[in-house]
């Protein structure tokens, strides 16, 4: 068996611990989107393969739950998500400035500057804003969530399956979005 790395950089297949390094570019893109385990066609939404789904929030715990509770797809029929974790208001704003998110999941909790207040100010300012998931404190927050022009919400704690069906919705509506901008 040939050893090859995951998306994450770690060895698969191959025997003992060592670090692997593939020079050519093309190589090492289709090693990194191809699934570990058994090789099954990829869904596909049009002709999307990856959508970048930003994970905001000030406290690394907060974001790896969201991001364990992302996986590698949160529904079988929707892109890859290539998660980018975001830790700062000014980052996300120049993040999102740039054209570089799909999806946004933005934590209600997070310090200084809210999600609920990031949403908000996102909507309003960003032209094509990518839809938000928003996670509140509580669910009685869900108003708020409203006020702030979330597209989806759940609440802490997070669970896995309603977070992940939540998250899927929000990745096939931007996909439809996407694939109307590129056919018109």
């Amino acid at each position: 068996m040939v050893p090859t790395l995951t998306r994450f950089g770690r060895a698969v297949g191959g025997r003992g611990v060592g670090a692997f390094s593939v020079t050519d570019a093309v190589a090492t893109r289709s090693l990194l989107r191809q699934p570990v385990g058994e090789r099954r066609p990829t869904p596909r939404v049009g002709t999307i393969h990856f959508m970048k789904v930003v994970v905001y929030s000030h406290d690394a715990d907060t974001r790896a739950r969201i991001q364990l509770a992302i996986g590698r797809r949160p529904a079988p029929d929707v892109p890859e998500a290539e998660i980018i974790p975001v830790a700062t208001e000014p980052a996300l704003i120049r993040l999102l400035d740039a054209g570089g998110a799909d999806v946004m999941v933005l934590d209600g909790e997070a310090q200084p500057a809210g999600g609920m207040g990031v949403c908000r100010q996102a909507k309003d300012e960003i032209h094509d804003c990518p839809p938000v998931l928003l996670v509140v404190g509580r669910a009685d927050d869900g108003w708020l969530a409203t006020w702030s022009g979330a597209d989806a919400v759940t609440s802490h704690p997070i669970d896995p399956v309603a977070f992940a069906a939540a998250l899927a919705g929000l990745m096939r509506q931007r996909a439809e979005h996407l694939s109307a901008q590129a056919g018109g």
